[in-house]
């Protein structure tokens, strides 16, 4: 089991390490991180299996008992984190190769193969870390390995974006650790679970400045508003396979550490009516910003934007009912933000550009495509039986058996923001699917049927068509998956388990 909970960390940092020399085999290096990324989601799976009924698996690195040492623990959150995170890193892979077979990206395969799987290894100790330092190297090795990424076939626009995005998480990692020297300060350790403990005989005052702390460190690189600024100027220019992983993890990595450590280090401090005004604000605004944009990656990181909103929604209501709704919609919203960025990355192939002013007729040119955007959009703007409908019916009913004028101006908010998504995502669909075909798009179109599909090609729509499918299984397994993230809530809101299978070295 200890071999078992280090697999998401190391395997990942071996496979780059293997895959950095094999510049000239590039079909080796393709191999080797597949492989690694397969192993990787096998692990989880099988750490899903083994906290579904609640379990929290620990492991001290060393030997050293815990406080003392390096804690790995993970619980039925972490667990399923790491199963989808997984997942959507593989498939967003395979896109990434189906690109370089065909010829049609410009990023330096040898390098982006290893920095991807440091990425990954990043993502994985975030999630699995138990105690505070730890997790903030997971982060710097997300931010380390996300600046090389998103400056990968540069241009002007890129290395702009990539320093406003590199100045952003450096001002929010510096805050972290002045957060975490206050933590050690005050408690005498950085453990996660021992934190847990003694945080409970400090001044309220001081912990609730602590928690409004860590509340903006991590606001920060989820792009909570008004600390947003820096995400929609980011994303949009990376290429495909980065912008799509961007999209589907970064800021949801950070959602995580809000949800660990407000409810297992905070939990005494009453920071709900924050989170539920910034909630609100995050809606709102996030998806104002979208309306007015003409490009699809524009609108659709805007919308990234407005969503974030949705998950601080389910934690600020304080129920397991509202945590349990939080992390449907987290996991519901990996998977969506993937597909549509792996589809927005289609439509730059076919037509060069995702600039609404120059599209137009797409589904008459492309069906599939066509199709591709219009069930992950729908999920997104929360129309049934699609998982967004699932994960926001979730969160109204819990707001709503929660009661209070606050909680009900949150859900008449997140109601008004899947409207306007809605408007958002029409606007897309009549401007750049209905309609005649301009001239270049049928060109285009003419030009790829007489070189017929490729192999690369077929793999780029097919781990498109994949994440795609991903998202209905969500809305078909709506059951179990809200059953397991009831779970998940009722442990982190317990937060016993934790904490005893932590120091105590065991399971629980």
């Amino acid at each position: 089991m200890n071999l078992l909970l280090a697999v998401p960390f190391l395997v990942p940092l071996l496979g780059a390490a293997l895959a950095l020399p094999m510049r000239r085999a590039p079909r080796t290096q393709r191999a080797v991180s597949a492989l690694t990324l397969a192993t990787v989601v096998a692990a989880a799976a099988a750490l899903v299996r083994r906290t579904a009924d609640g379990d929290v698996i620990t492991s001290q690195a060393g030997g050293w008992p815990a406080p003392l040492g390096i804690t790995i623990a993970v619980d039925p959150l972490s667990a399923l984190l790491l199963l989808v995170s997984s997942v959507v890193l593989l498939v967003v892979l395979l896109y990434a190769i189906g690109q370089d077979v065909a010829g049609l990206s410009r990023a330096m395969p040898m390098v982006f193969h290893p920095v991807y799987l440091v990425l990954t290894a990043g993502v994985c100790l975030s999630f699995i870390a138990g105690d505070l330092f730890n997790l903030f190297v997971g982060f710097e090795i997300m931010l380390t390995a996300s600046y090389a990424l998103i400056t990968q076939a540069p241009t002007r626009a890129r290395v702009r974006a990539s320093m406003i995005y590199t100045m952003v998480s450096l001002t929010s990692s510096i805050l972290f650790l002045t957060g975490i020297a206050l933590v050690y300060a005050l408690t005498g350790t950085v453990n996660l679970a021992d934190i847990a403990v003694k945080l409970g005989e400090a001044p309220p005052p001081l912990r609730m400045v602590l928690a409004l702390l860590f509340l903006v460190v991590f606001g920060i690189k989820a792009a909570i508003v008004p600390m947003h600024f820096w995400l929609p100027d980011s994303y949009p220019v990376a290429i495909t396979r980065i912008s799509a992983i961007f999209a589907a993890l970064l800021t949801k990595v950070a959602v995580y550490a809000i949800i660990r450590t407000q409810t297992l280090l905070f939990s005494r401090d009453d920071v709900s009516d924050v989170l539920l005004w910034m909630a609100i604000a995050t809606m709102v605004i996030g998806i104002l910003g979208a309306l007015v944009q003409d490009d699809i990656n524009r609108i659709m990181s805007f919308a990234l934007v407005s969503h974030i909103g949705f998950m601080l929604f389910g934690l600020g209501v304080g129920t397991v009912a509202g945590l349990a709704g939080a992390i449907v919609y987290l996991v519901h919203h990996i998977v969506v933000q993937a597909s549509l960025f792996l589809v927005n990355g289609l439509i730059r192939q076919f037509v060069g550009h995702t600039s609404l002013r120059a599209i137009r007729g797409l589904m008459a040119v492309t069906p599939v495509l066509a199709l591709l955007f219009f069930l992950p959009a729908m999920s997104l703007a929360g129309l049934p039986p699609m998982s967004g409908f699932v994960a926001k019916a979730a969160l109204f009913t819990a707001g709503a058996d929660a009661g209070g004028w606050l909680l009900y101006t949150g859900i008449a908010a997140g109601v008004a923001t899947s409207l306007l998504t809605l408007m958002a995502i029409f606007r897309i669909w009549v401007r750049g699917f209905w309609g005649e075909p301009l001239e270049d798009m049928i060109e285009a179109r003419d030009q790829l049927r007489s070189q017929g599909m490729s192999g690369g090609r077929l793999l780029m729509t097919g781990s498109t068509a994949a994440m795609v499918a991903i998202g209905l299984a969500l809305a078909a397994a709506a059951g179990p998956l809200t059953g397991f993230a009831f779970t998940a809530a009722e442990d982190l809101l317990g937060g016993g388990a934790y904490i005893e299978s932590v120091l105590t070295g065991g399971e629980s």
